[in-house]
């Protein structure tokens, strides 16, 4: 396997970024629609748990293996990348074992304080097993990250999505079909729809083991051939190099990760005591109100709100090199064109991706969401409240990569901490009064603060300057995007064209006046600077 630079690694990683989230939106949008918004709270429940637990044993082993492999790398001390392989193996099996035993350890209890039942036990017990091979798959991830071979990392994600939609929805859709001979197993669930998450759940843990049942055969095949080398780094120092390296990584996506464990206790807790302002289907009971509001916001709005960001995230890793060569050499020059290149591109997938979710967002939710027309229409007004925090959310995560880069390792937890007491505070206040729309709200808010604090941060630390104009130039080209694709979805939908026909229209007209306001402003540009050189 050929070594690839890190703009075509970074290319990689995003093409399959954007597979696996497609995959994910064919997996979760057809599971909403036969769980229901109940439904989904049960499964929203086991991955409010399954979340932080994966995030802190799995989110920062990649890189820390990555970033050890390519230093031996760099040296020809193939034996040591070996060693370190073999030693993060062993280290993160065990820290995986730990991670499933502890989520199946509070599997009940958790199940208990947020639905007052153990109906969600089930599903939060089938996902534990994940985070085991997780921590697999990211160490085999990390070594083949470490010697500039990103094939491995994005065909692994794409065979993982490819498992999760064929197992979960057959389980999730056979269990729903034969719930009577099923339920006679489980007699502790009261709640078929509980047994329906769970089997739709187990899903995602049969994809782990795809993906690492993928790399294992990967290296079957790489393996011939490899190259001897040197060892010089004992196992008791690598050890403490891979911890040193992943556990503030790890510590900052547990703190990213308590958002959804915010949502679920607070829409649901206050929604419970203050009741819910807004309109609910006739057809819900009651006592089911605030369990069908949190799993239709978290299984619908928040999956539309997550798809950009997911894709956006593999800029932070493209750019980390360049803005950590160009710190450590000093480059005042590189490190100011890098980063603006970073945040520029960033800016320019996010912002109009925003304002089109925000002005289409009933026909996408209509188009996703058919067979669930109850839930999608309250997580209309809320998906809109999103968009701002999903541009927010976007352009930090380069952020943190370049704050990583200049040696702050340190200060995205810290920036998150501060952002996660923001969402915990909106939801208190908002929710009472604006029901579900205020979770959005604070969400938005949340993310704000983050990246004003991140820029801020940074800026001061790397002593470079920011030129607000492109930045301007992208939003004045998304708000022309937005009004395009509004009159071109209220022209069809006036002449009688359905959701799909009205939102292709709106795609194509917005999307074709972006391109050329972008087109158009490069110009301007060219000529203001050939006018300045005169």
């Amino acid at each position: 396997m050929k070594k690839q630079d890190f703009i075509k690694g970074s290319v990689i990683l995003m093409v399959s970024a954007a597979a696996a989230k497609v995959l994910g939106a064919v997996y979760k949008i057809p599971l909403t629609n036969m769980l229901g918004g109940v439904g989904m709270s049960y499964f929203s429940c086991a991955y409010s748990i399954f979340m932080p637990v994966y995030a802190f044993a799995v989110t920062g082993l990649s890189s820390a293996v990555a970033a050890m492999t390519a230093g031996s790398s760099a040296f020809g001390m193939y034996g040591n990348i070996r060693r370190i392989r073999r030693t993060a193996l062993g280290l993160f099996s065990l820290v995986g074992i730990v991670g499933s035993l502890l989520i199946l350890l509070l599997a009940k209890p958790f199940s208990i304080f947020s639905s007052g039942s153990t109906d969600a036990a089930l599903a939060i017990a089938m996902i534990a097993p994940s985070v085991f091979f997780g921590c697999i798959a990211a160490v085999e991830r990390g070594y083949y990250e470490g010697l500039n071979n990103m094939y491995p990392t994005a065909l692994s994600q794409v065979a993982e999505g490819i498992v999760r939609v064929a197992a979960g929805l057959w389980l999730c859709g056979y269990v729903s079909s034969h719930s009577g001979e099923i339920m006679s197993y489980f007699p502790f669930i009261t709640d078929v729809r509980a047994l329906a998450a769970a089997a739709g759940i187990a899903g995602v843990t049969l994809s782990s083991v795809g993906a690492v049942i993928f790399l294992g055969i990967i290296n079957i095949f790489s393996g011939k051939g490899r190259k001897e080398g040197s060892t010089k780094t004992d196992s008791r120092e690598i050890r403490r190099e891979l911890i040193k390296t992943a556990l503030p990584v790890g510590a900052g996506s547990v703190v990213t990760n308590l958002t959804a464990i915010i949502d679920m206790s607070t829409i649901i807790g206050c929604i419970s005591f203050f009741g819910y302002r807004g309109n609910v289907p006739v057809s819900v009971a009651a006592e089911d109100i605030p369990e069908f509001v949190y799993g239709s916001f978290s299984g619908i709005a928040l999956t539309i709100f997550n798809l950009i960001p997911s894709v956006t995230n593999m800029l932070g890793k493209g750019i980390l090199p360049c803005i950590a060569s160009a710190w450590a050499a000093g480059d005042r020059e590189n490190l100011q064109k890098s980063t603006t290149q970073a945040l520029l591109t960033a800016a320019v997938i996010a912002v109009p991706s925003a304002v089109g979710i925000g002005v289409i967002s009933p026909q996408i939710l209509g188009i996703l969401f058919s067979q669930q027309t109850d839930e999608a229409e309250i997580c209309v007004s809320a998906l809109r409240w999103l968009m701002v925090g999903m541009v927010c959310l976007c352009l930090s995560f380069p952020v943190f990569a370049m704050l990583q880069g200049i040696g702050k390792s340190s200060a995205p937890l810290k920036i998150m901490l501060v952002g996660t007491a923001v969402k915990g505070a909106g939801n208190f206040g908002l929710i009472p009064f604006m029901g579900v729309d205020g979770a959005a709200v604070s969400t938005s808010l949340c993310y704000v603060v983050i990246l004003a604090l991140s820029l801020y941060t940074y800026i001061k630390a790397a002593e470079v300057k920011i030129s607000p104009m492109p930045f301007l130039g992208v939003l004045h080209g998304g708000l022309l995007c937005g009004a395009a694709a509004y009159l071109a979805a209220d022209i069809s939908r006036r002449n009688g064209a359905e959701d799909i026909s009205s939102a292709i229209a709106a795609v194509i007209c917005g999307g074709g006046v972006y391109l050329l306001s972008l087109y158009l402003l490069s110009i301007k540009v060219k000529r203001t600077k050939t006018a300045i050189c005169a």
